[in-house]
């Protein structure tokens, strides 16, 4: 086993700029053929191996965004099928899953988005992206999801996490990632939302968690309750949209001063 291990695991430095991920498999046998550029084909054991690697490398250092992907790629396949379903069962979300949009600098023009009305989706999300000065481009590829449709929901999911933290009005602190986890892991079922959401607090600090107690855990369960499923919306197209008014569509509360 462990020589298995070693044949089939690389632990990547962080020097590895183009592509900082947590594990690269090498040597595999598996029955999976590529099925999409980044694809990485994986057996049960490599993917096993995965799993166990990235969750220890996650719990131990959060910041490792790489780990947190993988992670969620081995685990997510379920819970990723259940999300392909209800998007195909929805209207708008079945244009998503035909289209299939992608959300980078090279299909958002960030500059039309900051010349938007300030409350509009479009400009709230430049904001987003100016404030954590973050762009459209930090997500990174999907590499261990052994289906081609599937890939394309992770994928769309992690393209759209920061559209979830500017309808949600959640910053990228703990308090906020927290909140948006627990709306992900109600909405999607992905392992690693469900995690995130559940050992998040353990992290929080007396303040914070007072703060998450009080006034932040009783906005997100109704949130969690009564939001329509943020995957679904084809948020490309409501640029111009009113933030409100897109809340108020999809049932979400305005969001408390954290």
């Amino acid at each position: 086993m462990i020589h298995h291990l070693k044949r089939s695991i690389i632990i990547l430095g962080k020097e590895q700029a183009s592509y900082p991920v947590f594990l690269h498999i090498r040597n595999a046998t598996t029955t999976v053929d590529k099925l999409y550029e980044d694809h990485i084909p994986t057996n049960f054991i490599q993917k096993s191996f995965l799993s166990v690697g990235s969750a220890l490398t996650s719990i131990t250092d959060p910041r490792r965004h790489d780990a947190i992907a993988v992670l969620g790629e081995t685990t997510g396949y379920y819970a990723l099928k259940n999300i392909y379903n209800q998007m195909l069962k929805d209207s708008e979300g079945g244009k998503i899953i035909a289209d299939k949009p992608r959300i980078n600098s090279k299909t958002v023009d960030i500059n039309k988005l900051a010349a938007m009305p300030h409350d509009s989706l479009g400009h709230s999300y430049w904001q987003f992206l100016s404030v954590n000065e973050v762009t459209p481009d930090s997500r990174l590829p999907v590499r261990f999801v052994d289906n081609q449709e599937l890939a394309y929901v992770m994928q769309r999911y992690r393209e759209v996490h920061d559209l979830f933290h500017t309808i949600l009005g959640m910053p990228t602190n703990m308090l906020g990632e927290v909140a948006v986890k627990w709306i992900e892991a109600t909405q999607t079922g992905l392992p690693m939302c469900i995690s995130g959401a559940l050992f998040g607090p353990l992290r929080f600090r007396p303040k914070q968690r007072a703060t998450y107690i009080n006034k932040l855990l009783p906005w997100t369960l109704r949130t969690c309750r009564n939001a329509k499923p943020l995957m679904t919306i084809y948020f490309e197209r409501r640029w111009d949209q009113n933030i409100q008014d897109l809340r108020n569509e999809l049932n979400i509360e305005t969001p408390p001063k954290i």
